[in-house]
């Protein structure tokens, strides 16, 4: 969290000459506005509006940027020119007199009715364990290690969570696809590809002469050095581009979960700090910054995420999701110390709208997981632990293992709001 929040300052200023991709963010390409075509008169004035004022903008955006009429909006396209692509809005405010939302994505009230024990069948999930475990924990500093005690990798635990995850879910009929089914990255590309993009990021930010790399780990002034941006280039935006072009262009899921263990500030990884705090939030996609839609970019994605209504979705799902994780873990709400960046969202309050690239770029629902702080006493003993069956004695509580209570709680969630969105509809039939 500490790292992404300085990876922000340092990298929004990059613009057109950085990376000959026109007006994008970083490693973004040029948009194909004429994709917008499809969305026309498929979205009223009344539900646009609500969603940019509820959801995806709730920071506020420039009226040059998106400007919203009666029967049109305007979103810029390009600042030089003063293009502007224009979305015609639907007249009806009933859904049978509209076209149809284009998606290669199902959502659930379309789905076929199913028998009980089989509440997933025919869904597509794709389980997208965060970050990368193995060697590269360290490079993306989420990784702590206590005396001579296991260390603890995210990535590695959010694998192992997705592993016991993908057979509940296909008992349950879901079709299970891995976007990341190892320690290694999924993009091709390495640090050293991106020393002289992240050498002229650092002089573009007001540092002439940037040293080539981290001399000490705990130095404050290392993300001032070219290996610690190119790392973050590879791993934050390589990696995660290439993730989306797996979900969006390979596996057509109906559904992404991005599975995450969270954390507290630990100091330093070799002597980490404990602490007694311990919680729970999800994410969905909104809360778009004034800044970040400068981007042509980010504007489009937004823009097209907006009209697809993966909103619609993802956010009675997440809902649902949240309050099984928190019916199984007994986990308080995550509490952002400030909505700079969020917009709490939902009725369970767990759910927070945030933009963050893969739920910004993957093409359909995602629900992006975040329960247990690692580095809380509880939850690193329960990760020493171990994964195991049943319920085992860990600081004086019979528990289940972590990872099992992580997978039985989000397969909770899904069973309970596909059982009703597909009861819904046979109700209808």
């Amino acid at each position: 969290m500490k790292r992404l929040a300085l990876l922000t300052s340092c990298l929004l200023l990059l613009t057109l000459a950085d990376l000959n991709a026109g007006n994008t963010s970083v490693l973004g390409s040029k948009p194909k506005w004429a994709v917008l075509e499809n969305y026309q008169e498929t979205i009223t004035h009344d539900e646009f509006s609500q969603l940019m004022h509820d959801v995806y903008c709730t920071h506020g955006f420039a009226s040059d940027l998106i400007e919203i009429n009666e029967k049109t909006a305007r979103v810029l396209i390009n600042r030089e020119t003063q293009k502007f692509f224009t979305l015609r809005f639907a007249e009806n405010p009933a859904t049978a007199g509209r076209k149809a939302v284009p998606r290669l994505w199902r959502p659930a009230k379309i789905l076929p009715p199913a028998k009980p024990e089989k509440a997933l069948l025919g869904l597509k999930i794709a389980l997208d364990p965060g970050h990368l475990g193995g060697k590269w924990a360290k490079i993306e500093e989420r990784w702590f290690q206590v005396g001579n005690s296991p260390p603890v990798q995210e990535g590695d635990l959010a694998l192992r969570v997705a592993r016991l995850l993908a057979p509940r879910l296909r008992e349950l009929g879901a079709k299970v696809s891995f976007v990341r089914s190892s320690n290694e990255p999924i993009t091709s590309k390495r640090p050293d590809d991106f020393r002289e993009l992240a050498k002229r990021i650092l002089i573009k930010n007001g540092v002439p002469e940037p040293r080539a790399d981290v001399l000490d780990p705990n130095d404050p002034a290392k993300e001032q050095t070219i290996r610690w941006q190119s790392e973050i280039l590879f791993y934050r935006y390589s990696e995660i581009r290439r993730r989306a072009a797996l979900v969006n262009f390979k596996l057509h899921p109906d559904l992404v979960l991005c599975l995450h263990f969270n954390a507290e500030g630990w100091g330093d990884p070799n002597n980490p700090t404990l602490t007694d705090t311990n919680h729970l939030h999800l994410l969905v996609n909104g809360s778009y910054l004034a800044e970040e839609l400068e981007f042509d970019d980010e504007r489009f994605e937004m823009v097209r995420r907006l009209l697809s209504r993966a909103y619609d979705e993802e956010l009675p799902l997440a809902d649902t999701i949240a309050l099984a994780m928190a019916r199984e873990t007994g986990l308080p709400p995550y509490e952002y110390p400030t909505t700079n960046t969020t917009t709490k969202v939902g009725t369970s309050g767990y759910v927070y709208a945030r933009n963050l690239l893969a739920t910004r770029l993957y093409r359909c629902p995602v629900v992006y997981c975040e329960p247990y702080v690692m580095n809380s006493k509880d939850v690193f003993a329960r990760i020493q632990a171990g994964d195991y069956e049943g319920v085992r004695n860990v600081s004086g509580v019979e528990r289940k293992s972590i990872f099992r209570e992580y997978a039985d709680s989000v397969t909770e969630g899904l069973v309970d709001y596909y059982s009703k969105a597909r009861a819904a509809r046979n109700g209808s039939l």
